[in-house]
């Protein structure tokens, strides 16, 4: 590696992972090469972006000399995973919250396992907000992460460290996990493919069976859609005591990518259903899409479930904060340790004591109503095999803009309902869907436009984003902090 000059060590940072991959096949590289060309751009870039808050380089060298690293489909290829959910088994887990802040993982989770199986090498944990509650990625424990189009925007949460660090060339890829837009939002932002699988098609093992009712979901945030495609092949798939599964596949999903979509009918609409405001920005990427995919032979209409958009904000965030008093006993028990309000950020004790307020008939109650407003939405895809809209309401927003106080603790739930005002409804569906990054503003900035699709069907999500990665490349765009 000694040997390698600076721009050829940049030069793998712009490959995507299945192009890193077939490099050491070849061996052109050793893993080692690719792992200190990573290490060397983290060190490099990670100052500005704070998006790496724990570096595993030691275990990460270890890794690539060692003669049993994987022969999996990415052997070699440097990954990042969230500091949220995926454990990495001897290395602290904080989920961005001083309570946790010394807890260290007992064990991989089962996603880990199948992330090393593929041959990945971990290079360390990036940052989240405090136990992944917002759509921005400013921990009071670790310091805001920075988007490299602008640094002084937000990165979008709570996978913001990872797609800040995917967006410049830090690794090719990252994990990431979406319980209201988590992976789809901070693709947007950061000018990335975010794809959210279908609910089950990950496991959460061994620790859980599902998170939050089946809300939350597992994958990754990539450049390519190959990548994308690629990394769900090889950690999709049911693990035993598993309590449901998503759909089979007819073949993996890489085998998607490139096949023909056929003439899809997408329902488009750049209205918000709780009838939040939205930025003429996201219309205009909306409207771009729509008008993209007819010129590729799709039939194209003005089109929405029609959703009672309020009374599902307001159920949506009762089941949240239900899931954040939770969350709260969960690291009580796992730290040993009374939780007390000045260990979280004032948003997170006010949706515990909100959450603590919530009845068990009360939270049962939240869920039948959520899922009557699911059976609307499931009845549009029997018209529709896809359904565009803005993945966010606006651009990225400046960093504090969901800053709380102890004051008005709930100002930032109510930006943030605002800001995701799209992509939730995929989460309480269970449906597969991915954030496109086909628009960027005057202003230099990405805008996602997001794709919802049938429950189970992915193939359809992964066949149009090649198509729409085709025609409109995004890969060349290089933010201003990456070099």
């Amino acid at each position: 590696m000694a040997t390698m000059s600076s721009a050829q060590i940049d030069d793998f940072a712009w490959l995507d992972a299945t192009a890193q991959a077939a490099l050491v096949r070849s061996k052109q590289v050793k893993p080692l090469d690719l792992v200190d060309a990573a290490i060397a751009r983290i060190e490099r870039l990670n100052p500005q972006l704070n998006a790496v808050i724990l570096r595993l380089y030691d275990q990460a060298r270890a890794a690539a000399q060692s003669e049993e690293l994987p022969d999996g489909p990415f052997r070699g290829v440097p990954f990042l995973i969230k500091d949220l959910v995926a454990s990495y088994s001897g290395v602290r887990q904080a989920s961005g919250c001083a309570l946790m802040k010394d807890f260290v993982a007992p064990h991989d989770s089962e996603l880990v396992r199948r992330l090393k199986r593929a041959g990945l090498i971990i290079m360390g944990k990036t940052n989240t907000p405090e136990l992944g509650i917002l759509p921005t990625t400013e921990p009071r424990l670790f310091g805001a992460s920075h988007n490299p189009w602008n640094l002084n925007r937000t990165t979008g949460g709570s996978s913001g460290g990872s797609s800040a660090a995917v967006a410049a060339g830090l690794v090719p890829a990252a994990h990431g996990n979406d319980g209201g837009g988590s992976i789809r939002i901070p693709a947007s932002c950061c000018g990335l493919f975010g794809l959210k699988p279908t609910r089950g098609r990950v496991p959460l093992g061994p620790d859980f069976g599902d998170l939050l009712g089946g809300l939350v979901a597992e994958h990754a945030i990539t450049r390519s859609v190959r990548d994308s495609a690629a990394l769900l092949d090889a950690v999709a798939g049911p693990e035993s005591g598993d309590p449901y599964a998503a759909p089979a596949l007819a073949r993996p999903f890489l085998q998607e990518v490139g096949a023909a979509p056929g003439r899809l009918r997408i329902g488009f609409s750049s209205k918000a259903p709780a009838g939040t405001p939205v930025h003429p920005d996201c219309v205009s990427a909306v409207e771009d899409a729509a008008k993209l995919c007819a010129e590729l032979g799709h039939t194209v209409e003005e089109a929405s479930p029609v959703i009672n958009g309020p009374a599902f904000r307001d159920t949506f965030v009762s089941i949240w904060a239900a899931s954040v008093a939770w969350n709260i006993v969960i690291a009580e028990r796992l730290t040993r340790r009374k939780a007390q309000p000045e260990d979280f950020e004032p948003l997170t004790w006010a949706l515990v004591e909100m959450g603590r307020k919530i009845s068990a008939a009360d939270y049962m109650l939240a869920w039948t109503m959520l899922q009557g407003i699911c059976r609307v939405i499931a009845q549009f895809f029997e018209t529709y095999d896809m359904w565009l809209t803005p993945t966010v309401s606006q651009p990225p927003p400046p960093l504090g803009h969901f800053d709380s106080s102890v004051e008005a603790p709930l100002l930032a739930l109510s930006r943030a309902t605002e800001f995701v005002a799209f992509t939730p409804f995929a989460n309480a569906t269970g449906q597969p869907a991915m954030s496109v990054p086909l628009f960027w503003n005057a202003e230099g900035l990405p805008v996602g436009v997001h794709f919802a699709a049938r429950f189970g069907d992915e193939a359809s999500l992964f066949r149009l984003a090649a198509q729409l990665e085709q025609a409109r490349p995004w890969a060349q765009r290089r933010p201003p902090v990456s070099a």
